[in-house]
């Protein structure tokens, strides 16, 4: 199968990220290069853009797609929390512009042997990089139904998460759970009748969940944007696209840290804390699909972008803020 990924909320991202001629970028999630091949395009001549992804079919699809680029591309595996440490080696000090495309794409769902898919019968895998050793297999099979539970709850924002926890347990004491399809029937035998004839897919916020956490990629997600705004130029923009509110929310709440000044309290006479804003946000609100979008690419529905620029002014420093 070909690593064909439709990139979502294109042109918005592409105007938002306001590419210039020679500018240097990073995507650290390339996938499969939609958004990196818009970028390129608009940054010729001598522009360079580094593409990081954890997920090495994503790195070799792109490697063919964006093959007409040559040298102004680096293709880079690993993960986006590292982003500092993967592009030491290029030399590169500071960007213009950086761009976060968060979540699952399209191929890792339709290969039934990623384990991502709760349509199809795989392996309980969900590994983005598949050299990792934890697997989805690994966290349903051993983890207390306590911890279980709360992983649902809280990655998945799952309300049976209990009894889903539960029945998987109680599975599991049985044979241990191998295959998608497997666990899919557990979490349809745990929700209630009733609760499965509306909303979503009974185990769309379970799958949610584990691949959130097997790949631990909220945790990753808040010190990846500090560091992606050391590295930014002043006026230079970070771009990033949630599929999901946990990420949105963490997204959101970065942004309007580093946007903020003085945090000393209102009857101080002066400012001693010295606290400089980093950020200026751009997107009030998100910057959300088109109906026609949504409609001709329906995995774009839940897409959310938001957009801040690194205020004039601000120094580099050594890590955090």
């Amino acid at each position: 199968m070909d690593y064909v990924h439709k990139p979502v909320l294109l042109a918005e991202t592409i105007a938002w990220l306001r590419c210039i001629p020679g500018g240097i970028y990073i995507d650290c999630t390339l996938g499969g290069g939609g958004h990196a091949a818009a970028i390129l395009e608009r940054i010729k001549p001598g522009g360079r853009l580094l593409g990081i992804d954890r997920d090495p079919a994503a790195l070799e699809a792109a490697r063919r797609r964006l093959a007409p680029y040559g040298a102004m591309v680096s293709f880079i595996q690993g993960n986006f929390r590292d982003l500092a440490h993967l592009i030491a080696p290029l030399g590169v000090q500071e960007v213009d512009g950086i761009l976060f495309d968060l979540g699952v794409s399209s191929p890792q769902l339709e290969r039934a042997e990623r384990g991502f898919s709760y349509h199809q019968d795989g392996p309980l895998d969900m590994r983005m990089d598949p050299r990792q050793t934890i697997t989805a297999a690994h966290l349903v099979n051993e983890l207390p139904q306590e911890e279980l539970a709360r992983i649902l709850w809280e990655y998945g924002e799952e309300r049976w998460a209990a009894r889903i926890a539960q029945f998987i347990v109680a599975a599991r004491k049985r044979a241990k759970l191998k295959t998608t399809g497997e666990l899919v029937a557990v979490i349809k035998q745990a929700v209630p009748a009733g609760a499965r004839k509306e909303g979503p897919h009974p185990a769309r916020r379970t799958f949610q969940a584990l691949r959130i956490a097997v790949n631990e990629e909220l945790d990753s997600l808040a010190p990846a944007l500090e560091t992606a705004v050391q590295l930014l130029k002043p006026g230079g923009r970070l771009c990033v696209i949630s599929f999901h509110s946990l990420e949105d929310r963490i997204v959101k709440r970065t942004f309007h840290r580093l946007a903020r000044g003085c945090t000393c309290p209102p009857e101080f006479p002066a400012c001693v804390c010295g606290r400089q804003p980093l950020l200026e946000v751009l997107t009030r609100r998100p910057v959300i699909p088109t109906a026609e979008e949504v409609q001709e690419n329906p995995r774009a529905r839940s897409a959310k972008l938001r957009v801040a620029e690194k205020r004039a002014g601000v120094l580099k420093t050594e890590g955090g803020e």
